[in-house]
């Protein structure tokens, strides 16, 4: 479950309740005030991902709170208006001041253990990269040199380096 105790909307403490009839059977918190009626769903959170293809190699970025020598796709979550493709763009613009001259969808993936769906795309793009304090260094990387990993976005990379015909295996985690 999540870390919820408290119904966002009247502090009442939540509990757990079980709806076979209307929810196939999953326990989820809600509010046991009937006239507030909270249900915390806890759906999984859309997140746009760029493959970054910046003259001809592949951007792969290291976060800040990753351990060195872990290097992965660009990522981000939609704001509010925005479509996913605008979000990429927008992600891909903030965290390394690229602009997208295309975006094409690669895939839509599964990262489960963050409670996440991918939504992933290949971003050609141009300009000067300069990171966002986010981001603390970059890769540029041959595409036949690539290293997809297992879970989340890696699964996007191995989709798309696929579709180009060049051969991959899979590693256990980001920059293996």
């Amino acid at each position: 479950m999540s870390d919820y105790r408290f119904c966002p909307r009247c502090a009442t403490p939540l509990v757990e309740r079980t709806d076979p009839e209307h929810e196939g059977g999953r326990v989820r918190q809600t509010c046991p005030d009937e006239t507030c009626g909270y249900v915390h769903w806890n759906n999984p959170l859309p997140v746009v991902a760029a493959i970054v293809e910046y003259e001809g190699k592949i951007l792969l970025a290291r976060n800040a709170a990753w351990p060195e020598g872990m290097f992965a796709l660009i990522t981000g979550f939609l704001e509010n208006g925005e479509t996913p493709e605008e979000g990429i763009a927008r992600e891909v613009r903030e965290e390394t001041s690229l602009q997208a001259e295309t975006v094409e969808l690669v895939g839509v993936y599964e990262f489960i253990k963050k409670n996440e769906l991918i939504i992933a795309y290949h971003v050609r793009a141009y300009g000067t990269i300069a990171l966002s304090p986010e981001l603390l260094e970059y890769r540029l990387v041959e595409p036949a040199k690539l290293r997809p990993w297992r879970a989340g976005t890696g699964q996007a990379l191995g989709e798309w380096m696929r579709r180009r015909g060049l051969p991959f295996e899979f590693v256990e985690r980001p920059g293996q």
